[in-house]
């Protein structure tokens, strides 16, 4: 009898390193408010932004993940050719094809290994590290970069006073690779595909195609629909990614939910029952909601600041467009 064999690679899988691109252009809640009827004040309680970044015409996902991805294997001390796989996060990558991942293996200088795309908004970062450790520890690969990278800005209608002032752009990455112990527990993900709608580019590019002099695509948003499942299903989502890793709520060192909004935080950190001292990711402040690319945007910053140290276990919960969740424990990278 012919058998097919399969292979495997190692269990202990983790972060190597974190790094992060900002654009330079910060846009306050000030300049926001040009477009759209609105106060710094109402946006700052309602959400938690007070800035964003908004990245330049001649800036794009795939661009801004070749930077942050080059910086995060400088950060693990790697270059390009030591890169098995890249997978980049992804939902603004606004050419249907190429997808982003190939381009940034070549940038990198990690010529010919398997590259490509997630998208599955806020919660692709997620969706991708969870893919990424899995290739690892089937032997498929060995050292993966992960990136999450988003140009929401040029999504967004900015006359539109139910999201203008939430979204904007980043990217960040990590080197996935063996580790001493576990770093990386398992992925807890999902959908509800009947509240797809509540996330939405409301126009097809082939229904702008066919009328060209009519209205651009834009995405819009549900926010009172997304803010409840957010805010109370997530828990739950949460509780199940701390068991799946063998670990207690009190284990949990450090909170990294995806930067949506600062009240869904807040009542995210409630309702798991975190303890008091335990570190919570508050990069909306100046970053707003950059889906893919926030949970690790969030993450550098923790670090970069000393907030958070290394080695530290982490909650990442991230959640959006699909509606989609994927949620991990983790230690921080050192």
């Amino acid at each position: 009898m012919t058998h097919i064999h399969t292979r495997s690679g190692a269990q202990n899988v983790g972060l190597l390193s974190v790094a992060a691109y900002r654009p330079g252009r910060v846009v306050t809640n000030d300049e926001i408010c040009e477009t759209i009827d609105s106060s710094d004040e109402w946006i700052y309680s309602r959400t938690g932004i007070k800035n964003r970044r908004f990245a330049g015409p001649d800036e794009s996902a795939v661009s801004m993940a070749c930077e942050a991805g080059r910086r995060a294997c400088a950060a693990a001390g790697l270059s390009g050719a030591d890169i098995d796989a890249v997978i980049v996060a992804t939902s603004t990558n606004f050419r249907n094809t190429p997808p982003c991942g190939p381009q940034v293996a070549t940038e990198i200088g990690a010529q010919g290994i398997p590259a490509f795309d997630i998208a599955a908004g806020c919660a692709g970062f997620g969706y991708s590290l969870g893919v990424a450790a899995d290739m690892i520890r089937s032997g498929s690969a060995g050292r993966i970069l992960v990136v999450g990278s988003e140009k929401l800005s040029d999504a967004i209608d900015m006359t539109d006073r139910g999201n203008a002032f939430i979204f904007a752009d980043g990217a960040a990455a990590v080197v996935v690779g063996p580790t001493d112990e576990q770093g990386i527990g398992p992925t807890v993900a999902g959908s509800d595909g009947e509240q797809s709608g509540a996330i939405v580019q409301d126009l097809s590019w082939i229904d702008y195609a066919e009328n060209p002099s009519g209205p651009r695509p834009f995405l819009r948003m549900e926010g009172q629909t997304v803010f409840r499942w957010a805010a109370f299903q997530m828990v739950d989502v949460g509780k199940r990614a701390i068991a799946a890793a063998g670990l207690a709520v009190d284990d949990i060192d450090v909170f990294i939910p995806h930067q949506a909004n600062g009240r869904i935080n807040e009542l995210l950190t409630k309702g798991l029952e975190l303890r008091p001292e335990t570190v919570i990711a508050q990069d909306i402040q100046d970053a707003g909601n950059t889906s893919a690319a926030s949970i690790p945007l969030a993450m550098f910053t923790l670090l970069d600041s000393g907030e958070a140290k290394p080695g530290s276990v982490a909650l990442l919960l991230g959640y959006g467009a699909g509606l989609a969740y994927a949620a991990q424990v983790i230690r921080l990278p050192g």
